[in-house]
Order: structure tokens, then sequence, then C-alpha cells
């Protein structure tokens, strides 16, 4: 029997056995195998064990609309820290902005307004001009939150207000004396929480609060379990220091919690097992506080920390001891807000590639033990210093897809674009060599004896 008599059911299924490598030559053999490798079936299982290819860890695709082989070559660039910076939008006064992207669409608060900001088809670039502007606070939007039929936000002026993404009348919700920090809301129910130390319950047929819950500090973030379950029935974690706050959180499913603040952690939590401890955590290797996050629903965490604009990147399975990874520290950072690419590890010894503006080396380098967390120990992926003014400003919030990744800072919105092949200059002290990574099969760098080797 032909390989092509075989149903197509079975053929897909051996072929989702092979790695990239592999897939890559065959796709090459003939048209009709390129045709058959190009279908998403076949990288399903690859594209489940890498970072942020749409692929959740219930097997959810996120963006069926790209080609699954496309997103697992960019998957790439996103473990490498392969990617093109831009700062498509700036502006003169020092702002507090929030960001969330829908699509084609990229919604960012300014002051007191909230502006829709297209997205080109081509480029994914951002046009300067907003096609949609949504405004009736008469100070600061704090922090805004999107459904499929409507855009609500609280600002510092108390005010609540709910925009019908397709028609011009907003809704006023008044209940909280002071500015409101954050809010959720999911199907018909939005959930706000106030300096005023009370998270207030709303639903989106009408102005009245149904409830008042009040609590003993400031509400700095709020989020409402995918299961919508509102019963509160215990409190996470004890023993923090005082003004160890929650500045974000995260519900990546009904029963995992994501959260990260003022304590330079981010904490994952298993809303089955006992609420005095969490399950992982990851720590900021230079003490900045966390204000923001976001998950791929599977393996990738994205942090904003509140120091030089930095943004980094986690990979939830890299568990080891931190004692053989190099963390770079305060010296290390560029002076031009430069990248600095991934950290490869060797049995016997650090081989560090780092990237200027001009060239980029390969030089082995003696690191330093970073702190480590008393229960578990971490590795950071990646990270990227987004600001190069000499005054720091922390990351507000940051979004991505599948292939870009936008920060909102006190002054600008930074792009991260990853779809870029590597091209760079690496230098083993005898030799210069010129690597660039055309197709998928070249994609995988390993450290040898101070050698750069491509597989």
């Amino acid at each position: 029997m032909l390989l092509f008599q075989l149903p197509e059911d079975v053929l897909y299924h051996i072929l989702s056995y092979l790695d990239c490598k592999t897939l890559s030559r065959l796709s090459q053999v003939s048209k009709a195998f390129c045709h058959i490798v190009s279908r998403d079936v076949v990288w399903k299982k690859i594209a489940k064990e890498l970072l942020n290819t749409g692929i959740t860890r219930y097997w959810t695709d996120i963006y069926p609309h790209i080609l699954l082989k496309d997103r697992v070559k960019i998957a790439q660039n996103w473990y490498h820290g392969v990617c093109k910076r831009a700062t498509p939008l700036k502006w003169k006064t020092k702002l507090l902005p929030w960001l969330q992207l829908d699509g084609d669409t990229l919604f960012l608060s300014q002051a007191a307004e909230i502006r829709a900001y297209p997205l080109r088809q081509d480029c994914r670039r951002i046009q300067r001009n907003p096609i949609k502007i949504y405004s009736g606070h008469q100070a600061d939007v704090c922090r805004f939150v999107l459904t499929e039929s409507h855009l609500i936000s609280g600002g510092s002026d108390g005010k609540i207000m709910v925009h019908g993404r397709r028609s011009e009348s907003p809704m006023k919700l008044f209940g909280h004396n002071q500015e409101v920090n954050c809010i959720d809301s999911k199907n018909e129910l939005i959930i706000s929480g106030s300096r005023d130390q009370t998270t207030q319950i709303w639903t989106l047929t009408s102005n009245c609060r149904r409830a008042v819950i009040p609590l003993y500090d400031r509400v700095w973030s709020v989020a409402i379990n995918p299961a919508l379950r509102l019963e509160c029935v215990c409190s996470l974690g004890s023993g923090f220091r005082r003004g160890a706050g929650v500045l974000d959180m995260v519900f990546e499913t009904p029963f995992h919690l994501f959260t990260c603040g003022y304590d330079t952690f981010i904490r994952l939590w298993d809303l089955r097992l006992s609420p005095h401890k969490n399950v992982m955590e990851w720590e900021e290797p230079h003490d900045s506080a966390l204000y923001c996050m976001q998950t791929d629903g599977n393996h990738m965490i994205a942090s904003g920390s509140s120091y030089y604009g930095v943004v980094r990147l986690w990979d939830k399975r890299r568990t080891e001891c931190l004692q053989g990874e190099h963390i770079l520290g305060e010296e290390d950072r560029p002076k031009n807000g430069t990248l600095r690419d991934s950290l490869f590890k060797r049995h016997s010894g650090q081989a560090m590639l780092t990237k200027t503006n001009r060239n980029t080396s390969l030089r082995q380098t003696t690191p330093k033990p970073p702190k480590s967390s008393p229960t578990n120990a971490h590795t950071m992926l990646q990270f990227f210093q987004l600001s190069s003014d000499p005054v720091s400003s922390p990351v507000y919030c940051l979004c991505f897809s599948c292939s870009h990744l936008y920060a909102a800072l006190a002054t600008a919105l930074h792009s991260l674009d990853f779809r870029h092949n590597l091209n760079i200059t690496i230098s083993n002290g005898v030799q210069d060599m010129a690597v660039c990574t055309q197709d998928m099969a070249a994609d995988c760098c390993l450290i040898i004896d101070g050698f750069l080797v491509l597989s």
C-alpha cells in the first residue's frame, strides 16, 4: 500500500510524531507532501510544547486563522528572543496607560480617553489615527476591559463608563468615592475595585449596584473566575510583609490563578489545593515590582517591571535551579535600550550570546548565582529593556498576539515583532561566522565547547 493510500486521519497521526526538522525536509519532497505537511493537525503536537503558538493546555486553538506551521516558526523566535523593535506611538505628557488587544484593533487609554487603533493586516503596524475614541471621564482612565459588546472603564474620577462598541450612548455608574483602580467583566457581570477599600458588583442591564464588599485596604486588581463563581471562599497566601500588594491577576483556567505585584514575585495558585501556599513562583531577579503580566494559556508568561521599562518572558516548565544560569545584572543592561539575546547553557561553563547594535559576540562568562526562592527556583527566559531614557519608567501594561508584543510605558507605546529571522554574527575567538536561519530546520542551536552548531 502506498503512503498516500492511507486514510487521512492515519496519515496525519503518523506525521504528528515527526519533529520540526523532519517535517521541514519532508515538505520539500513533493507538492503533495508539502500540502499534507502544511495542515495544522500535523503540527499541533509540536506546537503544544512550544511558546505562544496559540495552542492552550486544553488543546484549544486561539489563532485558527493563522497556519500552525508558521506559528511554530515564530515560536522559535519567542524562545530565543529574536525580534524587531519599534515605537509606533509617543506622547509628551507622562501617563498611566492601559492596553487591550482585540483581533486587529489595539485599544489604548491616554489620559481621559480610550482610543482604538487599527493594525495593518500586512505588517501589523499601528495606524496613527484612531478609528474610534471613547470618552466620558473627567480625569484619567485607570483601567478598562473589553467584552464582545461593550468597553467598560474605570477612572480616577470614581466613575465607571459602560460604552457600547456598536452604539454611541454610554452608561455611567456611580458608587465609588475615590478612583477606580481596576475593573473586570464577563457576560453581563462587572466587578470594580477602588482606593476607597471596596469592591462593587454591577450588571450591564442596570445602573444600580448589586453588592458592595468592604475590604481593609486599597484594591489594585480584580478578576472574575471564568466559571463565574461569585462566592468568596478564602484569602490566598499568608505571612506576606506589609505593602506586598497584588497589582495584577490573571485566571488561566477556573482553578489556576496567576498574581504579581510589589513583592517582585509571580505566583501560581491552584484553587483546588490549600489556599495558604502557592504551587509555583517566579522571582523578578532585579527586585522590581511587577506591574502587569499575561500568559499564553500554556507555557509562557510575559511580565512588565517597575524600573527601566523591562519586559521579561518566562517558561513555566523551567524549574531547574538558578545556580547554573546567568541572569543579566545591572552592569549588563544596555545603555541604549538594545536587545539582549538568550542565554545558552553548556556542561563545561556558560556561553552567553549578547546582541548589540553593531555586532554579536559569544563570550565565556562566570555567572553570579542570583537569588532563588526558598521552595522552588525558576529560570527567566528573556528580558527586553524597552526604554532608553535616563528616567526610569514602569511597564504599565502589556499584551501580545502570536507574533507581536505591545507594551505601554509612561510616554510611549513599544512593540516587538517576532516574525523576523535570526541574523547575527558569532565570534568564537578564531573566526567570525554569519548565521541566518531561513527555515525551521536551522532554528535549533547548540553550544559545544565554544562553537555554535546548527542542527
